[in-house]
């Protein structure tokens, strides 16, 4: 037994199967035409490229996973050395001085202004 949803009862009521499977609004799309060209040029398809291209450079996947499941007991985020440092201290320092300057800030604004 199938059942679909009735937007005149708005309950579900008794349907066939091809009914149940294709509600409302939606039907099977079956097209044969091609789409249109855009911008009248044809594009490759991937079966015609060569299984390896020179953009693609080389695969540096397999030495960055040398690097970051060695155990030797640093973070994630400070494996690369120096660069990975730099960043890290760079954002430390702008984390806690952004904090001291907000905290300057609300101090500055919870104080009454003279009055002349």
């Amino acid at each position: 037994m199938y059942y679909k949803f009735s937007g005149v009862t708005q309950r579900l009521v008794e349907a066939a199967a091809s009914a149940a499977y294709n509600p409302q609004g939606l039907k099977p799309i079956v097209s044969t035409e091609s789409p249109p060209l855009s911008f009248g040029t044809t594009s490759k398809l991937a079966s015609d490229l060569p299984a390896t291209d020179s953009f693609l450079g080389k695969n540096k996947v397999p030495d960055l996973q040398k690097i970051f499941q060695k155990a030797d007991g640093l973070p994630v985020h400070l494996k690369r050395g120096v660069p990975d440092k730099l960043l890290y201290r760079t954002t430390m320092a702008l984390t806690i001085g952004g904090t001291i300057y907000c905290l300057i800030a609300l101090y500055m604004a919870s104080q009454p202004r003279n009055q002349k």
